[in-house]
């Protein structure tokens, strides 16, 4: 069993992300788009079965556009929302430097919360929790899921495959917009699916 996990499409970067209500930019739709027409190319190859869904905009947004190729809907899961920045969610860059300077995730204590969100293990203990309840789910055999996310989310299971220490004050995984990440359940193994048109 295969998981195809995807980041959402292009946001606007003048703004702080997070559990931002904010959707895409056109740049994002067309990424959608074209991953869509990718996908659909290879929907026997790939043998998605279902897709799931953070419910933030970027990654609902992203996901519909998908699910119209692919002709299945979507499931929404709040527990694959990216890190809870409370405050700054959707707040301009400007602002926030204004009103939090130097408050970035990478500069935030494991334990430091957000003002009004969450911390950086708060955001790891989620994530691993929803991926183990996730694999158990899936070892019982309901074909491939596609899975679109945010890219913390990602890394963090890019680590909890590897095995390897995660912290949020660097990210050791790229992952870019659209981009795709498959993981081989039976093998426990992960890799980045690379497209050629993105």
């Amino acid at each position: 069993m295969k998981l195809f996990f995807v980041r959402h499409g292009k946001d606007d970067e003048n703004y702080r992300g997070g559990w931002s209500s904010l959707g895409l930019v056109p740049e994002g739709v067309e990424q959608a788009k074209q991953l869509a027409s990718y996908l659909g190319e290879k929907k026997d190859e790939f043998g998605i079965k279902k897709i799931l869904s953070s419910d933030l905009p970027r990654a609902k947004e992203t996901a519909d556009i998908l699910a119209m190729e692919l002709g299945m809907p979507v499931v929404t899961d709040e527990r694959l929302r990216e890190a809870d920045n409370g405050e700054l969610a959707g707040m301009p860059n400007a602002e926030a430097l204004e009103k939090y300077p130097g408050l970035f995730w990478s500069t935030l204590k494991p334990d430091e919360c957000y003002p009004g969100g969450e911390s950086p293990m708060q955001f790891f203990s989620r994530i691993k929790s929803w991926f183990e309840a996730f694999l158990n789910m899936c070892r019982e055999g309901e074909g491939n899921v596609l899975v679109v996310t945010h890219g913390g989310v990602i890394n963090v299971v890019y680590h909890l495959v590897k095995g390897m220490e995660w912290s949020n004050a660097k990210k050791s995984v790229p992952v870019g917009n659209c981009s795709v990440h498959v993981l081989e359940v039976g093998r426990m193994e992960i890799r980045e699916q690379r497209i050629d048109f993105l």
